[in-house]
């Protein structure tokens, strides 16, 4: 099914709209340089950029909008004649392109609050990521699916230029508000594509009083959601992929005045090390229809070698939501009964499990805190403290703070449980303590899940002012409080102190827009912190 473009200023005879994955795989290997593995996954390679370029993304400041966005290091603005040079260049690009492909489809399974989205691209394979990332419109609704609310201009191939004002790389990943559009230029990973989606839902949703969230979502036999909200390495994936709760999806959810939904149709994993015993659901789904993206593959077998990192580590998956065997369809859910913020803290100061207010359950939200263990240099011990407001600041478009407004609000509203989770260390920091058991944790949740912490008798932190859980059914009770397993109890104060002043430091920056309640659910800061 074909479709006029001229309507964007693009002038091409050769265009193929949503065509079926048999299609593009055909597409790709004659076209595009890919090849099928032995699991019937594609395999293709995005070139130089084998991530997102966060510094290149820009947001057209525009009268209508440029109030409401939250400007500095995530949205950095593009004045309107910029965009226009960018936007004159992906046209250009995609006129002079021997074939384009548009994929159709909607984000958000919620269709009060569905957006329908158009990609235009040149690549086979980026079609069909981009199948597999947005719900897949039937036939009928593809017939009836009229005009876009937003397009994507992909030209990723064409290299943007630094001498357009404000344009400080070749590549280029800008968004127009007014326009509806988001034109990419000088990158071909395909991850810009459904993260512009996101960021997107991201200025939309809050508006109408609805929680945008990076986070993953499951459900229970009893239809009780779970969120889990957390930084990579802090266990988000790995603990929200539950063979007894189905999947309501794996990184982009919405809470609305019904309860949940999934904004994608597809998922996106990370394949470093992937094996069938260590992450079996995601393996299983690398099959055919799955594009595999920048993985290392043997040329005579095809066969997948997903510890080889020599072309990037951030080797990727994509496939449809169903392709997970115990996949929610369609991807929604009643309001959560329970939030978890993963945090990875190696200091080893944060208990394994607390229960937290609304206020302070806003607080760890919108500090987005983990720590890195700086492993890579001979003898450098000293964990690293990381902060991404709301778990992931790269894709926000408001003021952190308005997050965590309607976390709280949403929390109060529908009686629902947050726990803050540690999967770091404990008995000390990195170096001296021991990571935390995923046996543990994996207890820790399943006892949330079962409602056996609710009600629970609490031990209370002093310097977080977190709300212990004096036993935890499957863990022992000797490691729930932190400042019991130090040997040290002088070394966990001076720890414990250096690690609240780096959360009050860090919260500092949002103190102009945040509620009293949740500047006061911070940690205690000592003068002893040196």
């Amino acid at each position: 099914m074909s479709i006029d473009l001229t309507q964007y200023g693009i002038n091409n005879s050769t265009i193929y709209r949503n065509l079926s994955p048999a299609v593009l795989y055909e597409h790709a290997l004659e076209f595009d340089g890919a090849d099928i593995t032995a699991s019937g996954a594609l395999a293709s390679i995005s070139f130089e950029k084998t991530g997102r370029s966060p510094k290149d993304k820009r947001i057209v400041r525009n009268p209508e909008s440029e109030n409401e966005i939250w400007w500095g290091p995530v949205n950095i603005p593009l004045e309107a004649d910029s965009f226009a040079i960018n936007r004159k260049m992906a046209v250009e690009f995609l006129s002079e392109s021997d074939r384009l492909y548009i994929v159709d489809g909607f984000a958000g399974w919620d269709p009060e609050h569905q957006l329908k989205i158009r990609i235009i691209c040149a690549r086979p394979y980026h079609a069909l990521f981009m199948h597999n990332m947005l719900i897949r419109p039937t036939a009928e609704q593809l017939a009836d699916f009229g005009e876009p609310d937003y397009v994507i201009l992909n030209s990723g191939q064409c290299k943007a230029d630094t001498a357009v004002d404000g344009v400080e790389s070749d590549a280029s990943i800008t968004l127009n508000l007014e326009s509806k559009e988001l034109v990419i230029l000088g990158s071909q990973y395909a991850g810009e594509m459904k993260k512009g989606v996101f960021t997107i839902m991201h200025y939309l949703m809050p508006r109408q009083n609805i929680f945008s969230m990076h986070c993953s979502a499951n459900e229970g036999e009893d239809g009780t959601v779970a969120l889990f909200f957390g930084l990579s390495g802090t266990g988000k994936t790995t603990l929200s992929a539950d063979a007894n709760r189905p999947l309501i999806g794996d990184d982009e959810h919405c809470w609305t005045e019904n309860g949940i939904f999934n904004i994608e149709g597809g998922c996106y994993a990370k394949t470093i090390d992937l094996s069938a015993e260590s992450e079996p659901e995601i393996y299983q789904a690398i099959r055919f229809g799955t594009v595999l993206e920048n993985v290392v593959y043997d040329q005579d077998t095809r066969a997948v070698d997903y510890t080889d990192v020599s072309i990037t580590q951030n080797t990727r998956a994509s496939y449809p939501i169903e392709y997970i065997d115990n996949a929610k369809i369609p991807c929604v859910g009643s309001h959560p009964k329970n939030i978890i913020l993963l945090t990875c803290d190696a200091f080893g100061v944060l208990p394994p499990v607390s229960k937290l207010t609304p206020a302070q359950a806003s607080y760890h939200f919108i500090n987005g805190y983990t720590a890195k263990v700086a492993g890579t240099e001979v003898g450098v011990t000293e964990p690293e403290a990381t902060f991404s407001a709301c778990f992931g600041a790269a894709f926000l478009m408001l003021h952190p703070s308005a997050y965590g407004k309607l976390l709280a609000e949403k929390m109060q509203q529908h009686n629902t449980n947050a726990w803050l989770v540690n999967t770091g260390w404990s008995g000390g920091a990195y170096g001296t303590g021991e990571r935390m058991s995923l046996k543990y944790t994996r207890a820790i949740i399943d006892a949330i899940h079962a409602g056996q912490l609710d009600d629970v008798a609490t031990v209370s932190e002093p310097v977080f002012g977190l709300a212990i859980p004096a036993n935890v059914p499957g863990c022992p009770s000797e490691i729930l409080v932190p400042s019991s397993t130090w040997s040290d109890s002088a070394a966990y104060d001076q720890t414990a102190a250096k690690l609240a002043k780096l959360f009050t430091d860090n919260f500092a920056q949002y103190l102009d827009q945040a509620e009293a309640d949740v500047v006061a659910a911070g940690p205690t800061v000592s003068g002893s912190d040196s």
